[in-house]
């Protein structure tokens, strides 16, 4: 079944990086409604809505996952019978997946423009759309460095090195507690994130905010690359975005964890950096200080606030007839 394969790629990290976690949700969506064998319409909506289930519990911090469900499954709204529900899937999950790839490439030629020559640009974590800048600038015929971090403890960093090595861009591979030391030579900070929440803040790849914090002191610019369907709408109503802990067997073996029975391992994959360490989010409709997050949540995504209190409403009153 595409959706439990799908899923299980998600949660395991075989497929990463939140715009790849995003399409391939889509795909798996458009691909599981063709799978359906629904006689009429409410079974069909009924199979969609947990395979959706399915998928968004998969990863609980990459916001891009529930944005890109609720995009396919909003084509579902007026569908007339279990062919025309069908049809509008798979052309909403196409949509998708084709404005998702268009979406990095805009991004990567407005954010190359902050990237000069002669620049020391340092990169966290393995970001399609960080990179994506980091690669036009280069294309560009611009000459400058970049230090990337290992990214502990799954070391996503070597990831990112054989992309810079193979187009031929210099690189300094940095252990990630090593940052502050070069900081004062850094000129520009670019990385992606999971999520940018209402108020501007950054959800990213754990050790980015401590990134963002001695990029602050050092007075080094902090540019944040993030296609809009990574805003986080549920902030609006003040949610929280959950921070995935993972296994602790990625940080200290099973083995050794036996030999410590007094000590805990902590293994969260992401961190929260505020607004006011972001100079800039590049996003694909333009570069927008984070102060303007709102207005990408509200005018690009369609959600609302009015649509957010229909929306709590229904859930209270679900919750109360469970009572």
């Amino acid at each position: 079944m595409v959706i439990s394969e799908t899923a299980e790629k998600i949660r395991s990290m075989e497929i990463r990086g939140a715009g790849r976690i995003a399409r391939s949700a889509a795909a798996a969506l458009r691909d599981h409604a063709g799978e359906i064998d629904a006689s009429d319409l409410p079974g069909f909506v009924s199979g969609m809505q947990r395979a959706a289930e399915i998928l968004l519990e998969t990863r609980p911090t990459a916001v891009s996952l529930p944005n890109a469900v609720h995009s396919v499954m909003a084509a579902l709204a007026g569908a007339r019978d279990v062919e025309d529900a069908r049809e509008r899937i798979r052309a909403a999950a196409d949509e998708f997946i084709r404005s998702s790839g268009e979406a990095v490439n805009r991004i990567a030629a407005i954010g190359a423009r902050h990237i000069r020559d002669g620049d020391i640009v340092l990169t966290h974590c393995n970001s399609e759309a960080a990179l994506g800048c980091i690669l036009a600038a280069s294309r560009d015929g611009k000459d400058f460095e970049v230090f990337a971090t290992e990214v502990r403890p799954r070391n996503q960093g070597l990831l990112t090195i054989r992309v810079l090595n193979d187009a031929g861009i210099r690189t300094s591979y940095i252990v990630d507690s090593a940052v502050r030391s070069f900081m004062n030579d850094v000129d520009l900070v670019v990385v992606g994130t999971d999520a940018v929440t209402v108020n501007g803040a950054v959800v990213n790849k754990i050790g980015t905010s401590q990134i963002a914090l001695a990029a602050h002191e050092a007075r080094t610019p902090f540019m944040v690359a993030a296609e809009t369907y990574k805003f986080a709408p549920r902030t609006i109503l003040g949610e929280l975005i959950a921070i995935e802990e993972r296994d602790p067997a990625e940080v200290l073996s099973p083995g050794l964890q036996e030999g410590l029975p007094h000590v805990r391992v902590r293994n969260p994959a992401f961190d929260v950096t505020p607004a006011e360490y972001v100079d800039l989010i590049v996003t694909e409709r333009g570069a927008i200080p984070p102060q303007m997050a709102y207005i990408i949540i509200r005018d690009y995504l369609g959600w609302d606030l009015e649509e957010f209190s229909r929306e709590s409403v229904s859930r209270r009153n679900e919750t109360e007839l469970c009572i």
